[in-house]
């Protein structure tokens, strides 16, 4: 059992929760997931690693809630417990060690880029990072990622920030770099799939190398189910052992974008009874207040 020390609020359906994972904390590197399991009966849910502090045994994850399992991760409360937590999983992130990094994170992909970029910062490279969301409520990380160096950020709306794309972003820090005679040499990219790829589609006639991190369905988070399986470079590759960081040039997009929406009718039907049966159970709790025998 891991037991959860906080449990706070960055953004709309977006929580970040600090458990205890003592040995996972020791070895976790930048880049690598853990497979989460809240207890019997519920899924195995991949969630990378965004923090860690191994003095006291726990580690950060950042979930945003968007189906009947992660919704029921953010609920918990400080002192109640996750049954499984394995990893760490999958390979560490390949860190240049001089020169001037771009870390771009969209949405709850920021999540995923601040490991990175943190661990950029320490080995001495020159971080950038491009976070965004749809407005200001939806950015999260921003004040943690202007402590490791320059932060642009954008949102759709304007409300925060430049108004825009992470793309247009990128496309100014890249444009400032070369007018001032400099480079980017290379490019981390997280988030939805749209975006990664317009940022790979951004940053390949640039010549910048670029790392995406990937999120296809993954069950067992060992190479064994082959849920997760990408295409890149015309090869078949395993996101949870073989990444889940790849080639951001190299990667078929296209096919990983359709394989996504293989479930999800059965994720809509999922909610809508977890839904229904929360109702019912809300509207018995309230019937045995006030001594009532349900609806006429």
């Amino acid at each position: 059992m891991h037991t959860i020390r906080a449990n706070t609020t960055l953004a709309a359906n977006v929580h970040r929760l600090v458990l205890d994972a003592p040995l996972v904390a020791k070895k976790r590197l930048p880049g690598q997931f853990v497979m989460v399991r809240l207890g019997s009966g519920h899924e195995r849910i991949p969630l990378t690693i965004a923090d860690s502090d191994p003095a006291a045994g726990t580690i950060t994850l950042v979930i945003q809630a968007v189906g009947v399992s992660t919704r029921a991760l953010v609920a918990l409360k400080p002192g109640e417990a996750i049954r499984d937590v394995a990893g760490p999983l999958g390979r560490a992130t390949d860190l240049i060690e001089s020169g001037h990094a771009v870390c771009v994170g969209g949405g709850v992909g920021t999540a995923v880029v601040f490991p990175i970029a943190q661990a950029l910062q320490r080995a001495g490279v020159r971080v950038t990072s491009i976070i965004g969301g749809r407005n200001a409520e939806l950015v999260i990380l921003a004040k943690e990622l202007k402590e490791l160096g320059e932060v642009v950020i954008c949102t759709d709306d304007g409300s925060l920030g430049q108004k825009g794309l992470v793309t247009d972003g990128l496309r100014q820090v890249a444009a400032e770099a070369v007018a001032k005679g400099s480079k980017i040499d290379i490019a981390y990219a997280v988030g939805p799939v749209p975006m990664m790829r317009a940022v790979a589609d951004l940053t390949r006639p640039m010549g910048i190398h670029t790392i995406v991190s990937l999120n296809p369905v993954m069950i067992d988070g060992t190479g064994m189910c082959g849920g997760c399986r990408v295409t890149v470079g015309g090869q078949t590759r395993f996101a949870c052992v073989d990444g889940p960081e790849f080639d951001g040039h190299q990667v078929d997009f296209a096919e990983m974008w359709s394989r996504l929406g293989t479930y999800k009718e059965l994720e809509k039907e999922a909610t809508a009874t977890a839904t229904a049966t929360a109702a019912a159970a809300c509207e018995a709790h309230a019937c045995r207040l006030t001594g009532a025998t349900g609806p006429a």
